[in-house]
């Protein structure tokens, strides 16, 4: 019985018996992989000069999100003031007490304005839509706002009372108030005459001309050398 229980095999010498040609199967495995990308290497690149206009299938591919500094550029800008106006208006206003001559009532002023208003153009939310790079990146259209007037703001030093007569009674009256010659009234229609001045005149034209010259100059320092500017039609001049 001792014999027999001696030429038995145990458990732990079974398991050293199968992990042997496991770990020979997973090395034919591994040698087999190593062969086959060693194949397939040459084998894409031999392709590839076969099929110029196919590429190396393996070869990384870059894609450029970047955004162009032209684009950056005009991000920038946000309100770009393009032209200046200096504008005067002559205002004489009468203001008559009826059924009375004006010695005794009335008033009588001519007033000179000197004021100036800027023309804009609005950069800010301008995205890339707007504009449009050519494939090679030399030229560019860009699309941008009509040019915009600004307020109108009148010169104190420029502007005065050239004239005021007033009657007997606004004299009286005057030497008891505590602002005799209040001309409120008189600078908010001189500011109003000056914004239509403004509107009339060319500044809007002069704005466009000067926005292309900055843009084109601006561009092309960036490697852009052929700039289109474009500007939409205002909101009152559509149609």
């Amino acid at each position: 019985m001792p014999a027999l229980l001696q030429d038995r095999p145990t458990s732990t010498d079974a398991a050293g018996s199968d992990a042997g040609p496991r770990r020979g199967r997973a090395a034919r495995r591994l040698v087999a992989a190593g062969i086959g990308v060693a194949l397939l290497v040459p084998a894409a690149v031999q392709l590839r000069d076969w099929l110029p206009g196919f590429g190396n299938p393996l070869e990384q591919q870059v894609v450029d999100r970047s955004t162009p500094p032209l684009i950056l550029a005009l991000e920038d800008l946000q309100e770009y003031h393009a032209a200046t106006g200096t504008f005067q208006v002559f205002l004489d206003r009468e203001t008559d007490t009826p059924f009375l001559p004006s010695v005794i009532s009335g008033e009588r002023v001519s007033f000179l304005a000197t004021g100036t208003a800027d023309a804009y153009v609005d950069f800010d939310g301008l995205d890339a839509g707007r504009v449009e790079l050519s494939s090679d990146g030399s030229s560019a259209t860009i699309v941008l706002p009509a040019p915009r007037i600004g307020d109108v703001r009148i010169d104190p030093e420029g502007s005065r009372v050239v004239d005021r007569d007033r009657g007997l009674v606004e004299r009286v009256g005057g030497a008891f108030a505590e602002n005799p010659t209040d001309d409120t009234e008189l600078y908010a229609e001189a500011e109003r005459r000056l914004a239509r001045a403004a509107a009339d005149s060319d500044l809007r034209d002069r704005a466009e001309e000067n926005t292309r010259d900055m843009l084109t100059t601006l561009a092309r320092s960036l490697g852009v050398r052929g700039v289109e500017v474009r500007f939409e039609e205002p909101p009152g001049d559509a149609g």
